[in-house]
């Protein structure tokens, strides 16, 4: 079995600089490294109750198929939170040798705009961060579910930082994602970050997902790249969004550029995100990336 510790190590070679309250991480340097692959485009492979593939079995898919070794397990594919399964989880990881870049978490039981709601959505959260300290990953994406009262950045942020001063005791940072066309609008996320105003409260880029507001891809563009402005471990690649009948595009080439114009030295996690075969397309965006990186 592969000592975690040293592993890591070895893996993960260029340090960011950090100041004392910032969070303490290091990220890999070598192009293909900074690749991980997301289960989402693989859900129907690992829906706990009508998949076919154990979630357990994607640390070694990745490998074999891809050649990468870091991965981002939604939190949907899970088939429990118990200690006993997250255990052997990272017996995987280490077997595969394979580490977790970051793990989104929609299933929050609540919006943390919404007063009455979002207490089950922060103690929630928290379990996560809990989760995701144990398999070493260094963040968690944590979803703002809409609800039936207008988005409220104050209350959102009040609720977030919460979990990201939870997330300081771990040592695992919590990203805010454009991703619910409704609670989750760029502007909003960076509203509700500078409201919180701690940097364990972060960004994370989805390269097509405001083009769903149907705002045209100019909009998408500003909106991505004010989010890499406030961005640390990770962002969603996708050079396409399928919505219904509907597929949006995205000049890929030019959200990576971005991406690297500001400064950015996460990871970028393959995410493709439409009907059909994922694993053609996912092997098409590792090469993308990986020519624009090195």
């Amino acid at each position: 079995m592969i000592d975690r510790r040293r592993f890591l190590q070895a893996s993960l070679a260029a340090a960011l600089p950090v100041c004392a309250d910032s969070p303490r991480a290091s990220f890999p340097s070598a192009a293909r490294d900074r690749i991980a692959i997301a289960s989402w485009p693989f859900r129907k492979l690992f829906d706990p109750k009508k998949g076919t593939l154990p979630l357990l079995e994607f640390p070694k898919m990745v490998v074999d198929r891809f050649g990468v070794h870091a991965i981002e397990p939604l939190d949907q594919h899970f088939a429990e939170t118990t200690p006993a399964y997250v255990d052997q989880f990272r017996i995987a990881l280490d077997k595969a040798g394979v580490r977790v870049a970051n793990i989104p978490v929609g299933r929050l039981g609540g919006s943390f705009y919404y007063p009455a709601r979002r207490g089950i959505a922060i103690e929630t959260a928290k379990k996560w961060v809990d989760v995701a300290s144990t398999l070493g990953s260094p963040s968690i994406r944590a979803h703002i579910a809409s609800a039936n009262v207008s988005p409220n950045a104050a209350i959102a942020a009040d609720s977030l930082k919460q979990v990201a001063e939870y997330g300081e005791k771990k040592n695992v940072v919590v990203h805010l994602e454009n991703d619910d066309a409704r609670s989750e609008e760029a502007f909003f996320l960076i509203d509700v970050i500078q409201a919180a105003n701690t940097p364990w409260l972060r960004a994370l880029p989805d390269f097509c997902n405001s083009m769903l507001l149907n705002r045209g891809e100019e909009y998408n563009t500003k909106a991505v790249s004010a989010l890499f402005q406030h961005a640390w471990g990770i962002c969603h690649v996708k050079d396409s969004e399928q919505e219904g009948q509907k597929m949006h595009q995205v000049n890929l080439a030019r959200l990576l550029a971005i991406s690297r114009q500001a400064g950015f030295h996460g990871y970028y996690s393959i995410e493709y995100d439409a009907e059909g075969d994922p694993f053609q397309p996912t092997e098409a965006l590792i090469h993308q990336v990986l020519a624009a990186l090195v």
